[in-house]
């Protein structure tokens, strides 16, 4: 009994000593749910996979509340060494001089494998600066794309297989489905400001603002307002008015997914990343999928669209070690067998060409699990296509929503609505660059 003892001390001694000479990298994010019982089995696969670094994930809630508690933290000096940040944080995070290391610098200085070529330009061009650096890491980026209810075309006489095209044609296609009586309502949508505005406008090859949609610096502003978008949200409202598209309301639209799963909505635009979840509530119809609709009289359209979802940024401030532990980690994580298990399991978009090739055995057995990488990679961006970025951008969301529910009101026409959008936001823009310079 006393050898066994010590042998046991013995180990855990070990034990102890490995687990004290581990250099702890803490990441915190915003993915509650499946995906984030996801995100740990990926960081539990990096850890076991060698014994110098441990990454200690650490849910914060919501983007938004992720990112204050991160910038909080920072000025506590508790910050930790990764954080994941929404796309329309970009701009913020840029600005915070000095609070953070940008991935370029951060792998450079490591040492780490890391190939800015062999990442998707359409979804690292978000998060790159004007001479083409890295400044974050994707981790979970997607893009909007055309869910629509196969049974209820088939019942309207519609080609089940062809989902519509144009705006034309989702005006045509929405009233033979409200006249057959297959459905009470065309179409629905999430995110009025994501979808229908900012990916409106750069799959049209319209500008969002000036100096490439932001890109080109702080005193960048709104040109959100112009013919194509007006001509948009006029129709939305008049669509509205005729009961072919209804609202879902603000920020993410959550109203929306409801009326398309009760099949009141005979389509959906809504992120690629909703994937599992739209096919685990669609039990009681067949499901297609399709890329956004355009104007076929606007030139350039389709052009391609622009990411959502969010990245990781590295925070200044942390020892040594824990960034060694960081360009570890981000190595592993943007590993071709990593990323495509990643973008199987949730919707997102693979990150890099080898992950995107790695997964062509799930899309072929997958119809329609590709539309959003075919969408966003359907051209190469445009300085009106690549993104944008802008500070106080989630105010400037919110504004959105404000504006548009005054146009469905009939408080505003739909340039009286964006001319509000430009007015409003910029004036946040503004104060953020004043606040910034």
């Amino acid at each position: 009994m006393k050898l066994m003892f010590t042998a046991s001390a013995v180990a855990f001694a070990v034990s102890a000593a490995t687990a004290q000479a581990q250099t702890e990298v803490q990441w915190w994010h915003a993915m509650g749910g499946e995906l984030g019982a996801k995100l740990e089995e990926i960081v539990k696969g990096f850890n076991d996979s060698q014994s110098d670094y441990k990454v200690v994930p650490s849910y914060k809630g919501t983007y938004p509340e992720t990112m204050t508690a991160a910038i909080a933290a920072f000025r506590a000096k508790q910050q930790p060494a990764i954080v994941q940040v929404f796309e329309v944080g970009t701009g913020t995070m840029m600005a915070a001089e000095g609070a953070i290391i940008p991935v370029h610098q951060l792998m450079a200085d490591q040492g780490a494998a890391f190939d800015p070529a062999g990442f998707l330009p359409q979804v690292v061009g978000y998060y790159t600066d004007t001479d083409g650096n890295m400044l974050s890491m994707p981790f979970n980026s997607s893009t909007p794309i055309l869910y629509y209810n196969k049974t209820v075309f088939e019942k309207a006489g519609l080609d089940p297989n062809t989902p519509p095209k144009t705006w034309g044609e989702m005006e045509e296609f929405s009233k033979k489905i409200i006249d057959s009586g297959a459905a009470t309502c065309g179409f629905t949508t999430g995110w009025i400001s994501w979808i229908q505005t900012e990916n409106f406008s750069a799959w049209h090859n319209q500008p969002i603002g000036t100096m490439e949609n932001g890109f080109g610096g702080l005193d960048a502003r709104l040109t959100v307002n112009g013919p194509v978008q007006v001509k948009h949200w006029g129709n939305l409202k008049k669509w509205a008015d005729e009961g072919i598209f209804k609202y879902g309301g603000p920020v993410g639209g959550d109203n929306a997914p409801p009326m398309f799963y009760s099949q009141e909505c005979a389509m959906i635009m809504n992120s690629s990343a909703s994937r599992a979840g739209v096919i685990a509530n669609a039990k009681d119809f067949e499901l297609g999928f399709g890329m956004l609709p355009y104007y076929d009289d606007v030139e350039g359209a389709p052009q391609n669209s622009i990411i959502g979802g969010a990245t990781l940024w590295v925070l200044s401030g942390r020892p040594d070690e824990e960034y060694a532990g960081a360009a570890k980690f981000f190595e592993y994580l943007s590993s071709p067998a990593v990323q495509a298990d990643w973008a199987s399991f949730s919707g997102y978009l693979p990150i890099t060409q080898a992950a995107a090739d790695e997964m062509a055995g799930f899309f072929a057995e997958n119809p329609g699990a590709d539309t959003g990488l075919n969408q966003i990679t359907l051209n190469a961006p445009t300085e009106n296509s690549k993104g944008l970025r802008f500070g106080n951008y989630v105010q400037i969301r919110g504004i959105i929503d404000e504006e548009f529910e005054q146009l469905l009101a009939g408080s505003k026409d739909a340039q009286g609505a964006l001319d509000g959008v430009v007015a409003r936001g910029n004036a946040l823009i503004e104060e953020f660059e004043t606040q910034n310079q």
